[in-house]
């Protein structure tokens, strides 16, 4: 899915099996990131918590966090404020649903005793993008500001 060059390529993201991102800016000092993600119908993310703000823009398909009852459609905008804890969940629909995402700080994955059992942040999201870009056989772009 490489266009023209230059271009920030969309890859299977080797984290999350049947889903599709990009990584559109990494600021690794400053602690934010931006990425676009493709999920499919059914993908949960585990319960997580969000150090900094985060905001998310739906472009197609819808999802939800288990612990509210609004559900995310094409053309929604969610701010998340630090701190706040929740599990997503992408509804069953036939087509991808995709979304844009600016995050700052880390997000910290948690077990059902609410103890921290993962970190990401913008190092590690842009490790494992390129990651990704090295297993689909992808140059890295040069575009990404790090």
């Amino acid at each position: 899915m490489v266009g023209e060059e230059g271009a920030i390529p969309w890859v299977p993201n080797v984290a999350y099996p049947g889903t599709w991102f990009r990584l559109l800016q990494a600021d690794v000092d400053a602690g934010v990131y931006a990425m676009e993600g493709k999920m499919p119908g059914g993908l949960a993310v585990g319960t997580h918590r969000h150090t900094g703000a985060v905001h998310m823009y739906t472009f197609s398909g819808a999802w939800r966090y288990l612990e509210h009852d609004y559900v995310n459609r094409a053309g929604s905008y969610l701010f998340e404020p630090p701190g706040s804890v929740h599990t997503l969940q992408v509804l069953d629909e036939r087509d991808l649903t995709e979304t844009l995402s600016v995050i700052y700080g880390s997000t910290e994955y948690l077990a059902p005793d609410g103890s921290v059992i993962g970190v990401s942040d913008a190092s590690s999201t842009l490790r494992g993008y390129y990651e990704s870009c090295e297993a689909a056989g992808v140059p890295r772009p040069t575009a990404i500001l790090v």
